[in-house]
């Protein structure tokens, strides 16, 4: 006889994907954040429904215009890279269930990184959390206590503030970043500006567009 947590074990064991929708896997540096610079790989996984209207990866909101990867395939790609960081990203990646691909990621004996806004509840085991919430959809609840970094974009005055009210809700030991809307020159000047008032935040450059690199 089976005992109930057998079965409820067995259940959520089985519910957890064998294959998530990728947008594209690449090899490069990571370009933003704490971690600039890094050698690192990308999984980039299909879904989002933020809504960012200056959004830079739009044709990642779609999951069903992408193809399904197997986790096995994604994880030996990610190795063969031989990367310092994998970084998963989207989209929203919390979309997913992440606990499969990122226990064998890390079975793999590879550095795992989340880029999320926070929208959904949060999942997978990662060495570093990349908290990067949006005034178009608010936070999950979940997300604070994983955050290791906090990356606001900033498009305008209205953003400086959410970045305020998002500080407040993540430990004091996370790392506080302003990061520039690419396509607002203006808020360039906006975020230098307000890093010399306040110098609990950093700014943050994203740093492969400078370079012309993905």
């Amino acid at each position: 006889m089976i005992s109930p947590t057998t079965t409820s074990q067995t259940a959520e064991f089985s519910a957890l994907p064998l294959e998530l929708p990728v947008v594209e896997t690449f090899h490069s540096i990571q370009g933003e954040g704490v971690w600039a610079g890094t050698n690192a790989f990308f999984i980039r996984l299909a879904g989002c429904d933020v809504g960012c209207p200056w959004c830079d990866t739009k044709q990642s909101w779609n999951p069903k215009r992408h193809s399904l990867r197997t986790l096995e395939g994604l994880v030996a790609e990610a190795r063969s890279a031989n990367p310092e960081i994998v970084v998963i990203t989207g989209g929203e990646p919390l979309m997913h269930e992440l606990s499969s691909l990122t226990e064998q990621l890390k079975a793999a004996g590879l550095q795992t990184h989340l880029e999320t806004s926070g929208a959904h509840p949060f999942s997978g085991t990662f060495d570093w959390v990349t908290f990067s919430p949006k005034r178009f959809k608010p936070p999950h609840a979940s997300i604070y206590a994983h955050a290791s970094e906090l990356k606001v974009v900033i498009g305008d005055e209205a953003d400086l503030e959410w970045a305020e009210q998002q500080s407040t809700q993540v430990s004091s030991t996370v790392a506080k970043l302003l990061q520039p809307e690419w396509e607002t020159p203006s808020s360039r000047d906006k975020v230098f500006a307000y890093v010399l008032k306040h110098p609990q935040w950093r700014v943050s450059l994203q740093t492969h567009k400078f370079l012309g690199v993905q």
